[in-house]
This record gives structure tokens, C-alpha cells and sequence, in this order.
């Protein structure tokens, strides 16, 4: 949102008008705008052509269009026709971890491929103006965010790739009966959020039994959780905080995920990969003096549903 956008779609500052299609225009070009930027800037440091990506996960819950974000990001950056392609509409701040999964399958059923994962999302399509009859979010305007980001994945490195997580064992779990807890409506306004306030203490209560069931496939039990790394995607303050006093967590294991809380806010899917990637800066830093980081760790997103995304990694920095 700037006063550049509202001059232009002054509508968009006044309750109750139907704006569904000016907020689309907007997305739609910002979230491949930011798409292309993130993934151009992740196939630069990769270091290999464009030519060789087989395959494309796309993740947005910003946009609505067809054909969707894919085709204009594989345009942009100028992907392969025949690369494969797969969208993920939708799926709010687990999106990220749900990518990767994804990502994961299909680089792992395609030997040799190298898949593109990329995120994009914005909140002008969730922007409400102040209004007489309800209290203005603030909460919502100050935590939510704008971005994207790009990962490559694949198996069997070769020479000049440098691989920074393996991912072991990818997971998801939804609860049932908590559908309302996250419900986000797609209506003339725009994108109408609900988030109840019971939604950290109802991740608290299942977080343990979630992450075990992952920390199992190598061994680890709940003695070994500040042995690990951890890359929490931020939905806010309160789910950090939580995750931390049930499991007893250091303070220095959720360093990364609030550091990407406070640089970026909650950026839907991306706000992963931001954490991902401050995680390999202070690793990379370790490495320099001779210290080493937790060998493995988990990789955590919770979404509508209430969705639980899981992946056990090993830093490979």
C-alpha cells in the first residue's frame, strides 16, 4: 500500500466497495514482479543456467488468475517450455514448508532434475481501510508483509553445486475440527481474515507430538531438542514464544525465525525462506571460526487447516 496506489484507486481507502478486481490488477503484477527478482537472484548464486531447471513449484496465496503466476515467472526468467510445472494456491504460511515438500517428491522421483521453488505474496489483497464500524487491525497492518523467495532443489550434487540442507523426511498433519481457527474468504472486498486468538496455545499443544514423530526417523527424542536446529516460520510472537517454553528451547534456536519476524514481519510463504536463509549466514559465519552448528534440525510451518508442515533437515554447511 503508498499513496501512489491509493491515488490511483482512491476506492480502495472506503468500506464496503467492491475492489476485488483493482486489488487483483495490483497483485497480480506485483507477485510476479517479486517472483522473477527472487528467483533471477537464486539462479545466480546456484550457478548454473536457467536451461537446466526441470521442473517449477509455484507458491502464492496472493493472486487469482488464469493461466496462474507460473507462466508469467517461467516467462520472465525465461524457463524452458517444458519444464514441469506445479501451482500451490492458497495455502497461507505453511505454503513455504508445503513447497518444499513438494519440491522434495518430485526431485527425488526425477533423477537428475533441478527444481525451482519459488514464493511470492503480498497484502493488498487482504488491505482493509480504517472503519467506523469495526476496530482498524492494527495488529494485522504492523505483522504482515510483502515478498518473495527462491530455493533450487535436487539430488546427486555434481560438481560446482554447493548443497545446504538435505531433506531427510518431509510430513504434514492437519487437525481436525479447527478448520475456523484460520479462515480466510475470498469476497468482493478482497480477502476477508479470521485468526482466532486460541491459535498458539492450540499449535502448543500439538507441536510435541509433531515434531517426535519427525526426530524419531533419526533417533532423536525430546532429550536431544536443543541438539537440533530450528527453522520456524513466524506466524508471530506468540507462536514463537509458545514452541519455545513447551519445548524448553534455548533462546538462541528461534534466533533466525524472530530476526525474520522483525526485519520482514509474517510474509506468508516466503517468511521460510528467510529464515532458511539467515540460518546459513550465521552457520557460514560458525564455519569461518572453526565452530559447528546442530548437524540436524526441523524446518516447521503451521497454516489453515490447522495444517502442520514438517521437514527433518541436515545442515550440510
Amino acid at each position: 500500500m503508498s499513496d501512489e496506489i491509493l491515488k490511483k484507486y482512491p476506492e480502495l481507502a472506503l468500506e464496503g466497495l467492491p475492489t476485488i478486481s483493482q486489488r487483483l490488477s495490483i497483485s497480480n503484477e506485483a507477485v510476479t514482479e517479486m517472483a522473477i527478482e527472487a528467483s533471477k537472484a537464486c539462479i545466480k548464486n546456484w550457478g548454473r543456467p536457467v536451461s537446466d531447471i526441470t521442473h517449477l513449484v509455484y507458491v502464492s496465496s496472493s493472486e487469482a488468475r488464469l493461466p496462474g503466476g507460473d507462466i508469467y515467472l517461467a516467462r520472465g526468467i525465461g524457463l524452458n517450455p517444458e519444464a514441469n510445472r506445479v501451482m500451490l494456491y492458497f495455502m497461507g504460511c505453511s505454503g513455504g514448508v508445503a513447497g518444499l515438500r513438494v519440491a522434495k517428491d518430485i526431485a527425488e522421483n526425477n533423477p537428475g532434475s533441478r527444481v525451482l521453488l519459488a514464493t511470492t505474496e503480498t497484502t493488498i489483497i487482504g488491505f482493509k481501510p480504517p472503519s467506523a464500524s469495526r476496530p482498524y487491525d492494527l495488529v494485522g497492518a504492523a505483522l504482515f508483509g510483502d515478498g518473495a523467495g527462491a530455493m533450487i532443489l535436487g539430488t546427486n550434487p555434481i560438481e560446482g553445486e554447493k548443497p545446504l540442507f538435505e531433506l531427510h523426511t518431509a510430513i504434514q498433519h492437519f487437525l481436525p475440527g479447527t478448520e475456523k481457527i484460520i479462515d480466510g474468504r475470498l469476497t468482493e472486498e478482497g480477502i476477508n481474515f479470521k485468526i482466532e486468538r486460541d491459535l498458539p496455545q492450540i499449535i502448543e499443544d500439538y507441536i510435541e507430538a509433531f515434531c517426535l514423530k519427525l526426530m524419531q526417523k533419526v533417533g532423536l527424542g525430546e532429550e536431544g531438542y536443543n541438539e537440533m536446529f530450528w527453522a520456524v516460520h513466524p506466524g508471530g510472537p506468540a507462536i514463537l514464544n509458545r514452541l519455545e517454553k513447551r519445548l524448553n528451547l534455548t533462546p538462541e534456536k528461534l534466533v533466525a525465525s524472530r530476526r525474520a519476524l522483525m526485519d520482514y514481519g509474517n510474509v506468508s510463504s516466503n517468511t521460510i525462506v528467510y529464515v532458511l536463509e539467515f540460518m546459513m549466514e550465521e552457520s557460514l559465519k560458525m564455519r569461518d571460526t572453526g565452530e559447528r552448528e546442530n548437524e540436524w534440525g526441523l524446518i516447521l510451518a503451521f497454516g489453515p487447516g490447522i495444517t502442520f508442515e514438517g521437514i527433518l533437515a541436515r545442515s550440510l554447511v
